[in-house]
């Protein structure tokens, strides 16, 4: 099995792959690993080294062309691709992208040793070259492969890191992708459409207040016996990095009450 995760920096990608090695024997192959490596080579930021590549394509096509070799010639090996595109790459993979809000993934990126070339002096500071790095990559994929890279349409799986432990997350990876296995074992192919997991901390940042509380007291028991996620899904907008709830509210109290990890959502 191939399975494919990308997302916003800071979303603990890395971390999760990790997991998903230790505890269910895969490779993980690291295109990030491979441009810090040429990052460091050259004495660049990442940022920089971004820039590089928008001017100079041989960077991408090199990391794009071992991607591409490295599925084809392991397609019975388990591996893990954490890249920004192995998605468009792997010929068939489970196509995972993280998500994180821009605050938690600065705060995040300030604790880790990321090595020179990634350093910032606040979380402020993190925060503006993270959006920065983030727009310079988006608009590099969309000049050079006409991809639209935060299209959650793009993958199978979304998963909002913001307030999940990376356990959690690593799980229902894991538990998605084989059931999406099993789907192509059977049909040939996966299922068509995304299924977006929002933290209901991340939809509503508000006060429940104690007249909701009693009211939504019945829902919140139900919804104390689910393990990871609702099933029904609920309806919000999205604007960049904040989302705007539609229909679904009282589900979202009432799962933000009982302590769900998640929500699923359809983004109108």
């Amino acid at each position: 099995m191939h399975i494919t995760i990308t997302g916003n920096l800071g979303s603990g990608k890395s971390t999760i792959c990790k997991i998903l090695e230790d505890k269910h024997g895969f490779e993980i192959y690291s295109t990030g690993k491979v441009q810090r490596e040429l990052a460091r080579e050259m004495n660049m930021t990442t940022l920089e080294m971004n820039k590089l590549m928008c001017s100079d394509r041989k960077y991408d096509n090199m990391i794009d062309d071992a991607t591409a070799r490295l599925s084809r010639e392991n397609k019975h090996k388990n591996i893990i691709f954490d890249s920004r595109l192995a998605w468009n790459f792997v010929e068939e993979s489970f196509k995972v992208f993280l998500s994180v809000s821009l605050n938690v993934a600065a705060e995040r990126v300030m604790n880790d040793n990321r090595g020179k070339e990634e350093q910032y002096s606040s979380v402020t500071e993190a925060r503006e070259l993270l959006a920065a790095r983030a727009a310079t990559e988006n608009q590099r994929y969309k000049d050079m492969y006409d991809l639209e890279y935060f299209n959650f349409a793009n993958y199978d799986l979304v998963i909002d890191s913001t307030y999940c432990s990376p356990e959690i997350a690593a799980s229902i990876i894991m538990e998605e992708s084989k059931k999406q296995e099993k789907l192509k074992q059977e049909t040939g192919k996966y299922s068509e459409g995304t299924r977006i997991l929002m933290s209901p901390r991340r939809l509503y940042s508000g006060t429940v207040t104690n007249e909701e509380k009693s009211e939504l007291s019945g829902k919140v028991e139900e919804f104390k016996k689910i393990n990871y996620y609702l099933d029904n899904p609920v309806s919000v907008k999205r604007d960049g990095d904040n989302y705007m709830v539609i229909d679904g509210l009282n589900d979202i109290k009432a799962a933000l009450l009982a302590d769900v990890c998640f929500v699923p959502v359809v983004i109108k």
